[in-house]
Protein backbone atom coordinates (compact mmCIF):
# COMPACT_ATOMS: atom_id res chain seq x y z
CA UNK A 1 0.00 0.00 0.00
CA UNK A 2 1.40 3.33 -1.03
CA UNK A 3 1.36 5.98 1.50
CA UNK A 4 -1.01 8.77 1.22
CA UNK A 5 -0.42 12.39 2.21
CA UNK A 6 -2.82 11.79 5.32
CA UNK A 7 -0.78 8.67 6.39
CA UNK A 8 2.78 10.26 5.77
CA UNK A 9 1.73 13.17 8.00
CA UNK A 10 0.48 10.67 10.33
CA UNK A 11 3.72 9.05 10.13
CA UNK A 12 5.78 12.30 10.50
CA UNK A 13 4.10 13.55 13.40
CA UNK A 14 3.85 10.18 15.12
CA UNK A 15 8.14 10.38 14.62
CA UNK A 16 7.69 7.05 12.89
CA UNK A 17 9.04 8.90 9.96
CA UNK A 18 11.83 11.09 9.50
CA UNK A 19 12.38 14.13 6.97
CA UNK A 20 14.10 16.58 7.62
CA UNK A 21 14.42 19.91 7.74
CA UNK A 22 10.85 20.30 6.10
CA UNK A 23 10.54 23.70 5.84
CA UNK A 24 7.09 23.76 3.75
CA UNK A 25 5.00 21.13 4.71
CA UNK A 26 2.24 22.54 2.44
CA UNK A 27 4.37 22.36 -0.83
CA UNK A 28 6.09 19.23 -0.25
CA UNK A 29 3.89 17.10 0.59
CA UNK A 30 2.23 15.87 -2.24
CA UNK A 31 -0.99 13.66 -2.06
CA UNK A 32 1.33 10.15 -2.34
CA UNK A 33 4.75 11.39 -1.51
CA UNK A 34 6.98 14.05 -0.31
CA UNK A 35 8.85 16.69 -2.68
CA UNK A 36 12.57 16.60 -1.80
CA UNK A 37 14.81 19.84 -2.34
CA UNK A 38 18.12 19.89 -3.53
CA UNK A 39 21.36 20.49 -1.85
CA UNK A 40 24.54 22.48 -2.38
CA UNK A 41 27.05 19.08 -3.36
CA UNK A 42 27.82 18.11 -6.26
CA UNK A 43 30.26 15.18 -7.08
CA UNK A 44 31.59 15.86 -11.04
CA UNK A 45 33.90 13.41 -12.78
CA UNK A 46 36.66 14.37 -14.30
CA UNK A 47 36.52 13.92 -17.99
CA UNK A 48 40.59 13.65 -18.25
CA UNK A 49 43.10 11.05 -17.40
CA UNK A 50 40.65 8.43 -16.73
CA UNK A 51 41.21 5.12 -18.47
CA UNK A 52 38.74 2.94 -17.44
CA UNK A 53 37.15 2.65 -14.08
CA UNK A 54 37.36 -1.00 -12.65
CA UNK A 55 35.18 -1.55 -9.83
CA UNK A 56 37.41 -4.16 -7.95
CA UNK A 57 40.02 -1.57 -8.33
CA UNK A 58 42.06 -0.84 -4.59
CA UNK A 59 41.90 2.87 -6.20
CA UNK A 60 39.00 4.60 -4.76
CA UNK A 61 36.61 5.96 -6.93
CA UNK A 62 36.19 9.37 -4.87
CA UNK A 63 39.77 9.95 -7.32
CA UNK A 64 37.69 10.55 -10.27
CA UNK A 65 35.52 13.48 -9.12
CA UNK A 66 36.06 16.92 -7.99
CA UNK A 67 33.74 18.23 -5.51
CA UNK A 68 31.77 21.48 -6.26
CA UNK A 69 29.81 22.90 -3.69
CA UNK A 70 27.14 25.83 -5.09
CA UNK A 71 26.76 29.10 -2.44
CA UNK A 72 23.54 30.60 -1.97
CA UNK A 73 21.86 32.32 -5.12
CA UNK A 74 24.07 31.13 -7.13
CA UNK A 75 22.85 27.85 -9.86
CA UNK A 76 24.35 24.08 -10.89
CA UNK A 77 23.98 24.21 -14.73
CA UNK A 78 23.72 20.73 -15.77
CA UNK A 79 25.31 19.93 -19.68
CA UNK A 80 24.13 17.69 -22.34
CA UNK A 81 25.15 14.16 -21.71
CA UNK A 82 26.61 15.69 -18.19
CA UNK A 83 26.24 13.20 -15.27
CA UNK A 84 26.83 14.44 -11.35
CA UNK A 85 25.79 13.18 -8.08
CA UNK A 86 23.94 15.16 -6.45
CA UNK A 87 22.35 15.15 -3.34
CA UNK A 88 18.97 16.10 -1.18
CA UNK A 89 18.65 18.92 1.40
CA UNK A 90 16.49 16.36 3.20
CA UNK A 91 17.60 13.98 5.65
CA UNK A 92 15.54 10.88 5.84
CA UNK A 93 14.98 7.83 8.21
CA UNK A 94 12.83 5.19 7.12
CA UNK A 95 11.09 2.67 9.57
CA UNK A 96 11.39 -1.27 8.67
CA UNK A 97 8.27 -1.49 7.44
CA UNK A 98 8.40 1.02 4.88
CA UNK A 99 10.15 1.69 1.68
CA UNK A 100 11.19 4.37 -0.22
CA UNK A 101 11.01 5.34 -3.40
CA UNK A 102 12.50 8.28 -5.25
CA UNK A 103 11.24 9.54 -8.90
CA UNK A 104 11.86 12.85 -10.60
CA UNK A 105 9.42 15.65 -10.46
CA UNK A 106 7.81 15.41 -13.96
CA UNK A 107 8.42 19.17 -14.95
CA UNK A 108 12.21 18.49 -14.54
CA UNK A 109 11.62 15.61 -16.90
CA UNK A 110 9.81 17.60 -19.30
CA UNK A 111 13.36 19.68 -19.40
CA UNK A 112 15.22 16.23 -20.22
CA UNK A 113 16.63 15.70 -16.57
CA UNK A 114 16.48 12.31 -14.61
CA UNK A 115 17.12 12.27 -11.26
CA UNK A 116 18.34 8.90 -10.86
CA UNK A 117 19.70 6.23 -13.45
CA UNK A 118 19.08 2.89 -10.98
CA UNK A 119 19.23 3.73 -7.51
CA UNK A 120 15.44 4.62 -7.37
CA UNK A 121 15.08 2.27 -3.79
CA UNK A 122 15.56 3.93 -0.46
CA UNK A 123 15.89 0.77 1.64
CA UNK A 124 14.27 -0.13 5.30
CA UNK A 125 16.18 1.43 8.24
CA UNK A 126 18.25 3.63 6.07
CA UNK A 127 19.08 7.22 7.28
CA UNK A 128 20.64 9.76 5.77
CA UNK A 129 20.88 12.19 2.64
CA UNK A 130 19.76 10.97 -0.11
CA UNK A 131 22.50 10.69 -3.25
CA UNK A 132 21.06 11.78 -6.75
CA UNK A 133 22.27 10.65 -10.09
CA UNK A 134 21.81 13.53 -12.03
CA UNK A 135 22.01 13.18 -16.19
CA UNK A 136 20.94 15.82 -18.82
CA UNK A 137 19.36 13.98 -21.70
CA UNK A 138 18.68 16.97 -23.90
CA UNK A 139 20.41 19.12 -26.21
CA UNK A 140 20.56 22.45 -24.01
CA UNK A 141 22.47 22.89 -20.50
CA UNK A 142 19.89 23.50 -17.55
CA UNK A 143 20.53 25.11 -14.98
CA UNK A 144 19.45 23.41 -11.28
CA UNK A 145 19.16 25.83 -8.04
CA UNK A 146 19.91 24.31 -4.88
CA UNK A 147 16.53 23.99 -2.84
CA UNK A 148 14.66 23.53 -5.82
CA UNK A 149 12.10 20.81 -5.68
CA UNK A 150 14.07 18.12 -7.30
CA UNK A 151 12.68 14.80 -6.69
CA UNK A 152 9.48 12.62 -4.44
CA UNK A 153 9.95 10.51 -2.65
CA UNK A 154 7.37 7.70 -2.65
CA UNK A 155 6.48 5.30 0.09
CA UNK A 156 4.95 1.78 0.04
CA UNK A 157 4.39 -0.14 3.19
CA UNK A 158 5.92 -4.00 3.46
CA UNK A 159 3.27 -6.43 4.43
CA UNK A 160 5.68 -7.10 7.33
CA UNK A 161 8.56 -5.13 8.69
CA UNK A 162 11.80 -6.05 7.77
CA UNK A 163 13.79 -8.11 9.63
CA UNK A 164 16.86 -7.12 8.96
CA UNK A 165 16.64 -3.38 7.73
CA UNK A 166 19.30 -1.49 6.13
CA UNK A 167 21.97 -0.44 8.87
CA UNK A 168 25.12 -0.50 10.41
CA UNK A 169 23.91 -4.14 11.50
CA UNK A 170 24.47 -5.38 7.75
CA UNK A 171 27.39 -3.26 7.08
CA UNK A 172 25.59 -1.03 4.86
CA UNK A 173 28.40 0.84 3.40
CA UNK A 174 25.91 4.27 2.71
CA UNK A 175 24.15 4.56 5.78
CA UNK A 176 24.36 8.00 7.47
CA UNK A 177 25.37 9.22 4.55
CA UNK A 178 25.80 13.38 4.14
CA UNK A 179 26.08 15.04 1.09
CA UNK A 180 26.34 13.02 -2.48
CA UNK A 181 28.64 9.57 -2.23
CA UNK A 182 30.92 8.13 -4.46
CA UNK A 183 30.31 4.62 -5.74
CA UNK A 184 31.71 1.71 -3.01
CA UNK A 185 31.53 -0.91 -4.91
CA UNK A 186 35.00 -2.26 -4.53
CA UNK A 187 33.85 -2.89 -0.82
CA UNK A 188 30.99 -5.36 -2.24
CA UNK A 189 31.76 -8.84 -1.45
CA UNK A 190 32.40 -9.87 -4.89
CA UNK A 191 35.28 -7.59 -5.11
CA UNK A 192 36.76 -8.80 -2.14
CA UNK A 193 35.18 -6.80 -0.05
CA UNK A 194 33.47 -7.29 3.44
CA UNK A 195 29.51 -8.89 3.47
CA UNK A 196 27.54 -5.66 2.54
CA UNK A 197 24.30 -4.86 1.46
Amino acid sequence: MILSDADIRRRLTDGELVVEPLDDPELQIQPASIDLRLGREFLEFQRTNISCIHPDSEQEVDEYVDETHVEAGEDFVLHPSDFVLGTTKERVEIPPDLLGTVQGRSSLGRLAIVIHATAGIVDPGYKGQITLELSNLGTAPVSLNPDMRISQLIFTELKSRAERPYGTERGSKYQGQSGPQASRIQSDEEFGGDRHS
